[in-house]
This record gives structure tokens, C-alpha cells and sequence, in this order.
């Protein structure tokens, strides 16, 4: 029973009238300390703490630690997610308003262009590619596709299928990794300008040209162009085409109105042909050669850009298997890199790259993904907690608490939507249907990301060596790409 301090002071007030009266029916009081002869101390012995008891107070304290750990974590995530959310759209606005008064400096038409394609085991896909590089409305090109060792007749295949067109050649090579391949194509090429793709990657028939018009400026090292999934066939592949329309090509805007950019993909990208032999190539001691390269020609004084209208079509993973495998080389590729270019973090000689993309990439794609779980974690402790609290007083609570986190939720998503939509209104040639996958991805696609990043991060604290993880290729960009 819920006892009151006006309670109990009424009780003791009574407690004299009781005692008269049991008096008067015959009861008689002694004191305690002549209980039985025994004193006070032995009829009333201080309690002596059992391990029941510290057990008890150890789940106790434990489980509130653990809720107020949870909650802190729950907040900071939201805090950072909303942040980069306002942060991200704010400078990829201000980039698109100022993006048309940065026109770039023409190049001339005749200057050859090398396209290097890195191949292992590509049959199904290496011929599609290289159509659609041949169709491409610049015509001074060079292709040349580096064979890495594969077993799948990916050479024999493009030599038979090219052999009457001279501007095709196929270089094949004991297997040695994307890099080594891309570096052996590198010392063969001819263009002043070389572009680098991936070999289940198709172009449009404008992307080499918006790609290699910058290249006008001598102090333009390298520009990212703007890879879009061109597999849209499942659930998983949509996932990924709305993260790269949200998360990723909105970064770039964004890291673009600040003249930096952390990673031109693999997947489209053009260089100075010139700056990569002056740095020794790409780099072979990490998986995310594309990003370190990224970084590295940044630190040299090059600019790195980015070309949104220069769009590629990529075949993603269509399995969970297969996406995990992938985003996992991506993650321990980008910790090798920060860990490889940690010097320059928070360094303000390297101005924007130093002070804002690196430190970012620590502060969202690291620490971030790393709380974001936990943030999931306190939803569903919350739900579990409200339940046997309505179970416990059958329905009569309150469940503010579950109201704050529900309205933190909502808050979150609004957010999330909203840098959406900012993302689908600056892109070409996009499917608004997709975000309808949203709300769905935040619970599905979002928890494998998070399992991915924790994973590299216990990866990297081991230290093993991980190998390039080659996925297996299907060819279904085909239709995507002629969109």
C-alpha cells in the first residue's frame, strides 16, 4: 500500500491511544533489552550482506548503466544523423546554385582519351562495356582492356569480338590485383587523359566527354563522375540505387562547393595521366585504391571535381552475400586510408581536405555507423521495457519515455526524407518510385551496412591481409544503361 508522510505522521499519533488501550485489556510491554534475558544487539542483529544481495545490486546498477549507455548513444546519433543530413543538403544546394558560373575550360577534340578497363572473369559483361565506350560522342579514344589472370576466356572473348576495330586493345597479365591491372594499362596508354571503369560499368554516350572537359584547367588532377545502379531488379539492388543517389553522390555534391571530394569511383573517374606517373601509378597497399588515389593527388595540389552529369550505370550486388562482401572491401579499404593519411587529418595545410572531408569521414562513416546500431538497439530495449512495465501494472503507466524515442524516430526520418529529396531533385534520369524504399531501408538494408563497418573495424584491429573479394557478374545493367 502507498504510504503518505500524512499517513504515517497520523499513525504515530494513534500509536499512543493503542497502547492504553491493550493496556487496559491486560497486556503488559517490556523493553526489548529484556526480552529473554537477551540484549538488544542479539534480538535485533545488524543485517549481514549476502551474495544474493550483491547480485542483485550488481543486475541493478548494471541494467540502469546499460539504459542510460544506451540513450546517450541513442542521441548522439540522431544529433550527428540530422547534422549531416542539414549540413550535406546546405552545401550541395549551394554547390548546384553555384556550379553553372564554374564553366570548364574546353579541351581539344583531338587529344586522345584512354579508357582502361581492369577485367577478371568478365566474360559476360567485358563486350557490352566496350560497346558502349565505342559509341561514345568522343571519338579520339583509346580502350584498352587488361586481362588479370582471368579463367573465363575474358581476353579470347574481346580479341574475336574487336579484333577489325584499332582503337580496342587487350593486354592479359598473371593475376595481380585491380591496381597492378590499372598500372600496366596506365604505362601502355597513350591519352593525355586517362578514364578508369569498372569492367560491368556502362557509360552514356556523353559521360567521357563532361568527364575530360575539365581537364582544360592544369591544376585538375582527377574527376569523379556520377555512378548510378543500373540493376534495379530487386530489393537489395534499390536499396543501393537510393543510397548512392542520397548518401553518396550527395556527399560529392557537397564535398564539391568546398573544392574537395574524398573518393572518384572506380567505377567513373578520369586523371591527368601525367600526375598518376608522377605519384607511381595506383596504389596497391590498399583495397579502396580509388579513394587513397583520391587523397593522394589532392595532397600534390591537384584538384579533384565532380561531374554529376557524367553518369555511369554499375551493376550492384543482388544478394546479401554478395553486398556484404563488397561493402565490407569498401569499408576496410577507407579505415587503410584514413589510417594511411592520418597525418594529414585536422591539418590545416591541406586545407578543405585536411579540416573537413577526411574529419568527416571519421566523424559519419566511422563513428556514426558504429553508434547507429546501438541507437536500434535502445528502440527496441524501449519496447521490451514499456511492455512489461504495461504487463507489471496492468495497463495503467505512462509511457513517456516510448513517446520521446518514437518522436526522435520521426524527427530522424523527416530528416532522412527530406536530404532525399534534395538528392532526387538535383539528379538526371531518376526514379522517383525509389523513395518509397526509405522508411524500409532504414530498417533492412541499413542493419547489414552497420554489421559491414563493425566488421572491417574488427578486421582492422586484427590486421590480416583482405584480398580484392572479385563479385560474381551477371549482366543486367544492359537495359538500365540504354534508359
Amino acid at each position: 500500500m502507498h504510504d503518505s508522510g500524512g499517513d504515517r505522521s497520523q499513525t504515530i499519533k494513534l500509536l499512543p491511544v493503542l497502547i492504553d488501550r491493550l493496556r487496559a485489556e491486560g497486556y503488559s510491554f517490556v523493553p526489548v533489552s529484556d526480552l529473554a534475558g537477551f540484549k538488544r544487539s542479539q534480538v535485533m542483529p545488524p543485517l549481514s550482506p549476502t551474495i544474493a544481495l550483491y547480485a542483485d545490486r550488481v543486475v541493478f546498477l548494471t541494467l540502469s548503466y546499460l539504459g542510460q549507455f544506451l540513450y546517450y548513444c541513442f542521441l548522439g546519433a540522431i544529433v550527428l544523423g540530422v547534422g549531416r543530413m542539414l549540413v550535406l543538403c546546405g552545401l550541395a544546394i549551394a554547390n548546384r546554385i553555384r556550379r553553372p558560373k564554374a564553366t570548364p575550360t574546353p579541351r581539344n577534340e583531338g587529344q586522345t582519351v584512354t579508357v582502361l578497363i581492369p577485367a577478371f572473369n568478365e566474360a559476360k559483361v567485358i563486350v557490352t562495356t566496350v560497346e558502349r565506350i565505342l559509341a561514345s560522342d568522343y571519338r579520339d579514344l583509346e580502350v584498352l582492356v587488361i586481362d588479370d589472370g582471368s579463367s573465363d576466356h575474358t581476353a579470347y572473348i574481346t580479341r574475336s569480338h574487336f579484333m577489325r576495330d584499332s582503337r580496342v586493345g587487350v593486354i592479359s597479365i598473371p593475376n595481380g590485383g585491380k591496381a597492378n591491372a590499372l598500372n600496366v594499362g596506365l604505362m601502355n596508354a597513350r591519352g593525355e587523359v586517362v578514364v578508369a571503369l569498372d569492367a560491368d560499368t556502362q557509360f552514356n554516350s556523353d559521360t567521357i566527354s563532361r568527364l575530360v572537359r575539365w581537364f582544360g584547367d592544369p591544376k585538375v588532377g582527377a574527376v569523379a563522375g556520377n555512378a548510378k545502379v543500373g540493376n534495379r531488379i530487386n530489393m537489395i539492388t534499390r536499396w543501393q540505387a537510393l543510397e548512392y543517389i542520397v548518401a553518396q553522390n550527395l556527399e560529392r555534391r557537397a564535398l564539391s562547393a568546398l573544392d574537395t571530394i574524398t573518393v572518384v569511383p572506380g567505377a567513373v573517374g578520369a586523371w591527368r595521366r601525367q600526375a598518376l606517373l608522377d605519384m607511381g601509378g595506383f596504389p596497391s597497399d590498399t583495397l579502396a585504391e580509388d579513394q587513397d588515389l583520391t587523397i593522394a593527388i589532392q595532397t600534390k595540389g591537384y584538384r579533384a571535381m565532380f561531374d554529376a552529369s557524367a553518369i555511369a550505370w554499375t551493376e550492384a550486388p543482388a544478394t546479401v552475400a554478395g553486398l556484404s562482401k563488397q561493402r565490407f572491401r569498401w569499408a576496410y579499404g577507407t579505415l587503410q586510408c584514413l589510417w594511411k593519411y592520418r597525418g594529414i587529418t585536422f591539418n590545416p595545410k591541406y586545407g578543405e581536405l585536411g579540416m573537413v572531408a577526411l574529419p568527416q569521414v571519421w566523424l559519419f562513416q566511422i563513428l556514426l555507423t558504429t553508434l547507429a546500431p546501438v541507437a536500434d538497439l535502445l528502440l527496441v530495449w524501449q519496447l521490451i521495457g514499456e511492455y512489461l512495465n504495461y504487463v507489471q501494472h496492468n495497463g495503467d503507466y505512462t509511457d513517456a519515455n516510448l513517446k520521446v524515442i518514437a518522436i526522435y524516430y520521426c524527427v530522424f526520418m523527416v530528416v532522412d526524407l527530406m536530404a532525399a529529396i534534395v538528392g532526387f531533385a538535383m539528379e538526371r534520369q531518376e526514379e522517383w518510385s525509389l523513395l518509397w524504399w526509405l522508411v524500409l531501408q532504414r530498417f533492412g538494408y541499413r542493419q547489414i551496412m552497420y554489421y559491414v563497418v563493425l566488421r572491417s573495424i574488427a578486421t582492422a584491429v586484427r590486421g590480416p591481409f583482405v584480398g580484392w573479394g572479385k563479385l560474381e557478374r551477371h549482366g543486367t545493367v544492359k537495359a538500365a544503361a540504354a534508359r
